[in-house]
């Protein structure tokens, strides 16, 4: 696949760049403290975690404003406190700070989009600014991953369009988000999904790792 006509990547973070945080655990802790709230089953199920949150949330205000606040305010502690946990104990993977390096040296931009906290990301990788470009993580934004405009966010901060960016994840969500906006969509078998997923979700191209973009870019730029 040639990717020469590359003027921007975005790379989610977790799973991509660096190892996954434990989504299940967080996943199992938020739900608990969803059930102890009083909030329904039929109200959360099947939702991403952060969405989870917000419809409880907004479940709660339909009968106590006070208790929704405070079960929001603990939801987001929860979830925040457990991604410093994890992230003190993480670093990149092998070869990132070269891949980065290697980008920016052929005047390819490059920006994080993820749904972690920017303190998470910035513990596990305190070096980031002198590697990337742009990093909008989930407080940086209004509207994040799911939603494309965290995507459009990246692409207007790059100062690139969908046509000459590409958007490389390990998750199906990456791959729609890109594929949603005509990205070139490439996966990443570092996280949470297996190649057939990321392929069923849009990808272009699955790779092992992301180390892999050194040669595919680069011989391609040659």
């Amino acid at each position: 696949m040639k990717l020469g006509h590359l003027r921007g990547v975005i790379f989610d973070f977790d799973g991509t760049l660096a190892p996954n945080l434990d989504l299940p655990e967080m996943r199992r802790r938020v739900i608990e403290l969803t059930r102890q709230a009083g909030v329904p089953e039929a109200v959360f199920e099947g939702h991403y975690i952060i969405e989870i949150i917000d419809a409880a949330t907004g479940w709660l205000r339909n009968t106590n404003e006070r208790r929704a606040d405070a079960y929001h305010a603990d939801a987001h502690q929860l979830i925040t406190d457990f991604e410093l946990e994890a992230a003190s104990t993480l670093e990149p993977f092998p070869e990132v700070r070269q891949l980065l390096g290697n980008l920016r040296t052929a005047n390819i931009a490059t920006a994080v989009v993820t749904r972690n906290c920017e303190q998470a990301v910035r513990n596990t990788f305190p070096d980031i600014d002198d590697h990337l470009d742009l990093l909008l993580a989930r407080d940086n934004v209004k509207h994040y991953k799911p939603d494309p405009r965290h995507l459009e966010a990246a692409l207007d901060g790059l100062g690139t369009s969908s046509q000459t960016a590409a958007m490389i994840g390990d998750g199906a969500m990456d791959m729609q988000l890109g594929r949603q906006l005509g990205l070139t969509c490439i996966g990443v078998l570092t996280g949470s999904q297996e190649e057939n997923a990321l392929l069923a979700a849009g990808a272009d191209l699955v790779l092992e790792h992301v180390r892999e973009l050194n040669t595919l870019l680069f011989s391609d730029a040659r």
